[in-house]
């Protein structure tokens, strides 16, 4: 076969791939409640027992306080990511708060939050 024709068949292999999940509703970022951001928490960290969940307004990110310290759990497309704010500097972002972690496999994250919430999940973020 021609290297051409198997190029195009790869590409718009993957293409409708990418369409078909989008159209199904599979690139939807997950909306978290505290119910929803508590279950995801313990699915990641099943050994920390959740204290408080603070949601933000847009529902795409949660500040998780747990018997170990607090953690940040954030949408990634249908699914999750975790990370307890252990080793981490904020930054100002005008969208929020950017975390970043002194991690390699996640190295920051942007979390979209007003003003009233940016000062009270900085406050929440401190170590205590």
């Amino acid at each position: 076969m021609p290297l051409e024709i198997l190029l195009v068949l790869v590409v718009g292999g993957i293409a409708g791939i990418a369409v078909l999940l989008h159209l199904t509703g599979k690139s939807r970022l997950q909306v978290l409640t505290p119910d929803t951001a508590s279950e995801q928490w313990l699915r990641h960290f099943p050994d920390d027992i959740v204290v408080d969940v603070t949601v933000a307004h847009d529902g795409h990110a949660a500040l998780v306080r747990t018997d170990t310290g607090a953690g940040l759990i954030w949408s990634f497309g249908a699914d999750t990511v975790a990370r307890h704010l252990r080793d981490f500097d904020w930054l100002h972002h005008p969208k929020g708060l950017e975390v970043q972690f002194h991690d390699f496999g996640t190295p920051h994250v942007i979390v979209n939050l007003d003003e009233t919430e940016r000062s009270h999940w900085q406050h929440l973020m401190e170590p205590a």
